[in-house]
Parts: structure tokens; C-alpha cells; sequence
């Protein structure tokens, strides 16, 4: 699959009756459309920001070129987006999501683990993740057992198709890495590296040997420059120990997740691992919407938060399961995650956002969005006018990566035609014309 284009969208909000995505693909056209639709100029007329100001925005070369009041950009011949009503945001990003198996619940028999079939799962679900907001994804696959190399040949395929809608990056997750069977999976493990595997992952919950898992994953990523991601439950203080001792010195760094067993410890004893993940720079990237399938389900409570935070540790949020085994009604909506954080987490709704989208994006190595000139133009925006009410009815969105717009999701509520309807000025369904 070759390179594709979105449908641009007009340059108001369409209006509809029910809710629908507008991130609808053309025909592929290419890299050098991909530049072009880059390198054009387009302007964000009437956003409100989180400080209450309205403004317009200015986008050119996938940056923001200029912020000012709202009518205050000269803007002749320019694509505009009107924007009011919006409140504007940096794009959340997808840190922990499973595209190979994504998509795979209501199946029947087993999940096939066809290059084209997993190419298609991972395809489908970055655009269904892009549409709720996520203009980058890190997408863990399985490596290893039966299926070799070949998932992770169809995530990247997936990768390569996706270019100039989203970033699509991949987690090379081998099973043992111990032992006679292990040799096996470290050898795939070096080569998922050299085809393009970005990142390298893991459960060493699962391995006989945890310790061995880790130390086999730091030293290969010592030796590439990879940055490590890696599943656990965190029930196990002495294993977190080990593994904060031996990360501690690892350039780009350390992610662990979703750690919802840190949240089963005594709360001495969660708070000394908490001291240690944070002296030794490990991030951690908690679920709130669930457990995924890697891990075996040893309860659905999320990992402390607010304890993490108060040590120091950088949290992030992801949706992790996608309509899987893992958690068959999965989202995939980074929105949902941060509602779930500042409804249950106990965060407040910005702090709560910014684990989707700020510490998202540094747990995946990207660099800063702010809504100032010269930072990426990687942006979200919806339909409300503060944090709380987005995240509360988070429906009408539109998405821009890299400068230009997307995805657009919109959604329109109405009412019967009643008095008091009429009398709270109630958006009203059109009244429907009586038959001859």
C-alpha cells in the first residue's frame, strides 16, 4: 500500500444530523502531495485557547507561523478553518495501543495473523485513534512464536502507507527472552530492530527469568540508541527495584506500563518504588480505560496516579486495548483516558489532558506542542470552550497534523419539536412535511 492523501475538508465544520468522521482517505497519491499539502499555508480563524483568549492561527511548513488576536493575522488567499466555538489544543498522542490485534473481538475462531490482515487491523485502527485526536501512535506488536517477523513487516507497511496522516511507530514485543527458547527470541528480537522497529518492548512478567528479560532488552538497546517500552503489572516491588537499578543509566530512556499493580502494594511500599522509578528517570504510561491483552488480567484498578506524580515520575495515559482481547469495547480514544483520569484519577481536567498529550508525546521521544510560533503544528480541536466541558462531551473535533487538517468529526443533537423546547430555545429537528 502506497502513500495516502485525506480528503481536505471544507473550511467550516459540516453539519449533519447524527455524528460521522470525515477522515475518509482519497485514491494514494504519493510523497510529493504529502509535501505539498505540507507546505501550504493555512489559517485558524476565532480558537479559543485554554486562557480564555480567541485567536487565529497560522500554519505554514507543519509549524505555527504566528498567534494573534482573532482578525489580527493578514491572511490574503489562504485556507482558513473557522474555528469558533472550538477550543483549541496540542493533539493528544497514543503512547500504548495494539494495532496488530486491534479489531480482532468479535472475530469468530482464532485471530489471523496474516501480514495482510494485520496490515489492514493496524491501519484501521491508527485512523480510527487519528480521528479521535491521536496524530502520533506507538503501536506494540508481537513478535516471535508461529508468526516470526511477520507482524511486525505488516505494522510497518502499515507505518508506510499512513505517512502524512499520522505517526505510526512500532514496539518489538518478543516473548522469552531466557533460556534454550529465548536465544530464539532475542536473535528476532536484533533483527525487528535492524527492519525498523523504533522501540523495544516486552513482558518480563512473563519470561522465567525477569531479570535475564531485562538485562537482554537494556544491553541490545544500549547497543541501537532504541528507547525501551515494556509491560508489567508492578505487583512485584523487589523486580521494579532491579529494573530502576539497571535503567537508571539508559539514553533516550525507560517507559513501564500500565503498573495497575502498584495499586494492590501496601502504601509504603508503593511509595519507596514510586521514589525509586523517579530517581531513575523511568517514565510510566498508565491505562484508565483497561488492561491489554499482553499481561494476564490480575485486576482492572489503574496505577496510582497521584502517587507516581507526587514522587516525581512522568505519567503518561494511553487507551492500550482496541476492540481486542483484552477489552472488547475499547475506544482507543485518548480523550476518554483523560476523562477516566480526572473523573476516577483524581486530577484535575488539565492535568488530566496533559497525560495524553504533552507527557504522551515526551514519553514517545516527540518533540514539545504549544500554541506558539514555531512549535509543531500538531493540534486538536473541539467543540467546547474550556478543558472540563471538552473532556466531559468531547463529540465535534477536528484534527491537523503536520499544518493541515485531517480528520473532522462532527455531531449534531436536536429535539422534538415540544414547548419546552421552544421555550429553552432547543436546537429543534425539521419538522417533517405531512404526505399528500
Amino acid at each position: 500500500m502506497s502513500d495516502s492523501q485525506p480528503q481536505q475538508p471544507s473550511s467550516s465544520p459540516r453539519k449533519g444530523r447524527g455524528e460521522s468522521g470525515g477522515h475518509g482517505p482519497q485514491r494514494p497519491t504519493g510523497n510529493a502531495n504529502a509535501a505539498a499539502a505540507e507546505s501550504t499555508t493555512l489559517l485558524l480563524t476565532g480558537a479559543r485557547l485554554t486562557d480564555g483568549r480567541t485567536v487565529d492561527v497560522r500554519l505554514g511548513g507543519g509549524r505555527i507561523q504566528a498567534v494573534g488576536t482573532a482578525g489580527s493575522l493578514p491572511a490574503p488567499a489562504l485556507s482558513r478553518v473557522d474555528l469558533g466555538g472550538y477550543l483549541l489544543l496540542p493533539a493528544p498522542a497514543e503512547p500504548h495501543a495494539h494495532g496488530d490485534t486491534a479489531l480482532t473481538a468479535d472475530g469468530e475462531g482464532p485471530v489471523s495473523y496474516a501480514p495482510d490482515e494485520v496490515q489492514r487491523r493496524a491501519t484501521e485502527a491508527a485512523l480510527l485513534q487519528l480521528g479521535h485526536g491521536a496524530t502520533a501512535v506507538r503501536s506494540h506488536v508481537r513478535i516471535g512464536d508461529v508468526h516470526g517477523l511477520g507482524p511486525m513487516e505488516a505494522v510497518l507497511q502499515a507505518r508506510r502507507s499512513l505517512r502524512g496522516l499520522t505517526d505510526l511507530t512500532s514496539v518489538a514485543v518478543p516473548r522469552l527472552l531466557t533460556g534454550v527458547a529465548g536465544a530464539d527470541g532475542f536473535a528476532m528480537l536484533r533483527d525487528a530492530v535492524k527492519m525498523g522497529a523504533s522501540v523495544i518492548g516486552g513482558c518480563p512478567d512473563l519470561d522465567p527469568d525477569p531479570t535475564g528479560f531485562l538485562e537482554a532488552v537494556l544491553e541490545l538497546a544500549a547497543e541501537h540508541g532504541c528507547p525501551v517500552d515494556l509491560h508489567t503489572d508492578g505487583d512485584d516491588p523487589g523486580r521494579l527495584a532491579r529494573l530502576a537499578a539497571m535503567a537508571g543509566g539508559l539514553r533516550p530512556g525507560v517507559t513501564i506500563g500500565p503498573c495497575g499493580g502498584l495499586s494492590r502494594l501496601p502504601l509504603d511500599v508503593a511509595h519507596r518504588a514510586a521514589d525509586q522509578l523517579a530517581a531513575a528517570g523511568v517514565r510510566v504510561t498508565c491505562l484508565p480505560q483497561g488492561d491489554c491483552a499482553a499481561l494476564e488480567r490480575r485486576g482492572l484498578r489503574t496505577a496510582p496516579v497521584r502517587l507516581l506524580r507526587a514522587a516525581g515520575v512522568r505519567v503518561a495515559a494511553g487507551s492500550g486495548a482496541l476492540r481486542d482481547a483484552g477489552n472488547p469495547v475499547g475506544r482507543g480514544d485518548p480523550l476518554e483516558a483523560a476523562f477516566l483520569l480526572a473523573s476516577q484519577g483524581g486530577l484535575r481536567a488539565a492535568e488530566a489532558y496533559a497525560s495524553v498529550s504533552g507527557a504522551a508525546r515526551e514519553a514517545m521521544g516527540l518533540p514539545e506542542v504549544r500554541l506558539e510560533a514555531g512549535f509543531p503544528a500538531e493540534l486538536l480541536a473541539v467543540r467546547g470552550d474550556r478543558i472540563s466541558s471538552v473532556l466531559s462531551l468531547a463529540y465535534s473535533r477536528i484534527v491537523i497534523h503536520r499544518g493541515r487538517v485531517v480528520a473532522r468529526t462532527s455531531a449534531v443533537r436536536e429535539y422534538c419539536d415540544s414547548a419546552v423546547a421552544v421555550a429553552l430555545d432547543l436546537p429543534r429537528q425539521g419538522r417533517v412535511e405531512p404526505g399528500p
